[in-house]
């Protein structure tokens, strides 16, 4: 099917549709009425006379404008959902029971933040909750807007609510691209009732939102999509489609109608998808659009990565595709269409940079080699996985593996010399062997402790016995007095190295000691059975003694 084949599905045209009357047989009466009447005289222009506007404009115009409009719109914002029952995915805030249904309801939703990835259907959600209030719906984009935007529309929703006692929704999308103190303009307007704001953002609001918004704002979070939601996704906007071009073709539409550009709220379905289904056993079958393949179907999904929008993108461009095309080419054109969405700068790179490092310190080396491809491989600076990895090797290896910190700078260095893409053997080698390593935090957790002595008093003395007295009148006031040099001595000796309130601490605490450690049977009985073929931990008898 041909892109213009797509592009004429969604301009609305079957008897379904909301009919917009068209003036045209009014203009046929009209214009009749006058060449039956008898003609009137011709006078001369008079200065009240105003010159004939000619045929009053098709009351449709504005409608086909719209169609058009909507038409060059991109699938998937064709095809958002009209209504709740038609959104698919985030079961635990639009299920029955949830908290936002049930606010909903109640009809006190208030101020609220959409946390969640990109394509997860956090600006269909707002819509949808919107057309179910007795509100007006506005709408802002950060990246194009500014404060007088929303100054303008807070103005308009508070003498709205004066004279009307109707409420304004502002939908704000990307609302951490507001800085901090353009975030503050909301503060009043949200306080005081006059305006009801829902947020979308994929940054961690707790980074990018004032606490001051956070605090007024209830924060819902929409996980990414699972591959049965894309699934359900993708074959509901094909049997549109197909709906669509059935439509078209058994029930041309009249000339003289203007049809609504607005989808219909009852999805689409064709009777021969909803047979080809139920005989299938529940498999895609597409018999409208044969290029689009069980194999392509299952390509969609993965190569979505939960992202409805990159799904429904993906899915016009198989359909644009002939109907002949070889399976291979097109599956080759979808993968080449993808970009990762791996950001730099974003939440995704911490996120994968704590799962190595957790899969380094649970010794877990594929786990970890993993994480360090997905990274190398969406265009991460090595250097950071290589700084982050020296810290690793004195925090989870330690004094368990001295030649751990050696071989992480060796790592760097290497990194820093030689560079992509060979150095990503240099980082693969360190990973494996950081993860296959004995495992000490006795020196990061002995830091920890000394540090929190440390702040508890910052004003203690240091014991005369250990001052330095390169001066007679420091040895005259007890600098250095009684202290033993180690080396001098054939047995071991002792100093008094702390404060007095110190005295008895140990932060460095001696190696095999469990003081403090869990004991958590069920963590335990878990890896005995997942990642040691159910055998029990040779160390039981020796911790539980």
């Amino acid at each position: 099917m041909s892109q213009a084949s797509i592009t004429s599905l969604f301009t609305p045209s079957s008897s379904k549709s909301t009919v917009a009357p068209s003036s045209s047989g009014a203009h046929r009466r009209r214009r009749s009425e006058a060449d039956d009447a008898p003609p009137a005289s011709a006078p001369g222009p008079s200065k009240r006379s105003r010159p004939d506007p000619g045929p009053s404009p098709r009351v449709g115009g504005a409608s086909s404008a719209s169609s058009r409009l909507q038409a060059a719109a991109p699938l998937a914002d064709r095809l958002r959902p009209q209504s709740m029952e038609e959104y698919v995915g985030q079961p635990h805030l639009t299920g029955r029971g949830s908290l936002l249904m049930h606010l909903l309801d109640s009809g006190a939703t208030g101020s609220m933040i959409f946390w969640g990835p990109p394509g997860c259907g956090k600006t269909t959600l707002a819509r949808l909750l919107a057309s179910r209030t007795d509100a007006v719906f506005k709408e802002l984009s950060a990246t194009d807007s500014g404060i007088s935007d929303v100054r303008s529309i807070a103005d308009e929703a508070k003498r709205m609510l004066a004279l009307t006692g109707k409420r304004t929704i502002l939908f704000l999308d990307e609302v951490h691209r507001f800085n901090k103190a353009q975030q503050d303009i909301f503060l009043p307007y949200i306080e005081h009732g006059h305006l009801q704001l829902i947020g979308a953002t994929t940054e961690n609001p707790s980074f990018k939102l004032t606490g001051a918004l956070l605090s007024r704002c209830r924060v819902f979070v929409l996980e990414r999509l699972t591959d049965e939601d894309i699934k359900q996704i993708v074959t509901q906007a094909v049997e549109r489609v197909s709906g669509a071009a059935h439509a078209r073709t058994t029930d041309p539409p009249d000339e003289d109608i203007a049809y609504s550009s607005q989808p219909e709220e009852e999805p689409m379905s064709s009777p021969t998808l909803a047979s080809q289904h139920s005989s299938s056993g529940g498999k895609a079958h597409f018999p409208t659009h044969p290029q689009l393949t069980e194999r392509i179907l299952s390509s969609i999904v993965s190569l979505s990565a939960g992202d409805a929008r990159t799904a429904l993108s993906l899915l016009e461009l198989v359909l644009s595709s002939p109907q002949d095309a070889d399976e291979g080419a097109v599956l080759d054109s979808l993968r080449r269409s993808v970009s990762t969405s791996y950001d730099r700068t974003g939440d995704s790179r911490y996120d994968m940079i704590s799962a190595l490092h957790k899969s380094v310190r649970g010794s877990n080396g594929s786990a970890a080699l993993y994480w360090l491809a997905r990274m190398l491989t969406a265009g991460e600076d090595p250097l950071y996985i290589a700084r982050r990895m020296a810290v690793c090797a004195s925090e989870d290896i330690g004094l368990a593996d001295n030649h751990a910190l050696p071989l992480a700078m060796a790592t760097f260095q290497a990194c820093q010399a030689i560079g992509m893409p060979e150095c990503r053997i240099n980082l693969a080698h360190l990973v494996s062997y950081l993860s296959e390593a004995p495992k000490s935090t006795r020196s990061y957790e002995a830091y920890s402790r000394a540090e929190e002595a440390a702040k508890s008093d910052p004003t203690l003395p240091v014991p005369l016995v250990v001052r330095n007295a390169p001066t007679g009148l420091m040895k005259n006031l007890g600098y250095g007095e009684g202290y033993r040099y180690n080396p001098e001595y054939a047995h071991p000796v002792t100093n008094e190295y702390l404060p007095a309130q110190f005295k008895d601490e140990v932060f460095l605490r001696p190696e095999g000691d469990k003081t403090d450690k869990l004991w958590d049977e069920d963590a335990l009985r878990k890896w005995e059975l997942e990642e040691n073929g159910g055998k029990l931990w040779e160390g039981r008898s020796e911790a539980q003694t």
